[in-house]
């Protein structure tokens, strides 16, 4: 049973890797995360430092999830907002790490289901599901549509 976690995990953080350091000047227009319920594509282009209080309202959340543990399923992380939401900062993300609680677990009957939106991520933290810890990464990558 850890052998397929580790391995989810393991996926995670390299698809986070993927979004973080992609090559500038490639976009990808494959599925790489999710925004406001749909699938999005990026194209990575630096490191940022962290926000201050003058421009903290400028970055959107970017959630990992790091122990998802459905084997037919992919969890991509998962922005607060993308393209069209008026919410959606242009692609400067503050990286927040999500974990599943055994009481989320329990609820959906042993595997979690795939999360595409904050508000699926708010609403699962606020019944005690998930856990989100506040990283110190900070990247822009904005979001494209697949192709």
């Amino acid at each position: 049973m850890r052998k397929p976690i580790y391995l989810l995990v393991g996926g995670a953080l390299l698809a986070l890797a993927n979004l973080a350091m992609a090559a500038p000047g490639q976009p990808n227009f494959m599925a790489a995360l999710y925004g406001d319920g749909q699938v999005w594509g990026t194209k990575g282009t630096t490191s940022l430092p962290a926000p201050n209080e003058k421009n903290v309202q400028s970055f959107d959340n970017l959630y990992v999830i790091t122990n998802a543990n459905d084997p037919n399923t992919v969890q991509l992380p998962v922005s607060e907002a993308a393209p069209g939401n008026p919410n959606y900062n242009g692609g400067r993300w503050s990286l927040q790490t999500v974990t599943w609680t055994a009481a989320g677990f329990l609820a959906y009957g042993g595997y979690a289901p795939v999360l595409t939106s904050e508000e699926e991520i708010k609403y699962n933290e606020g019944l005690g599901y998930l856990e989100i810890t506040s990283g110190s990464t900070y990247f822009q990558c904005p979001l494209l549509p697949v192709k």
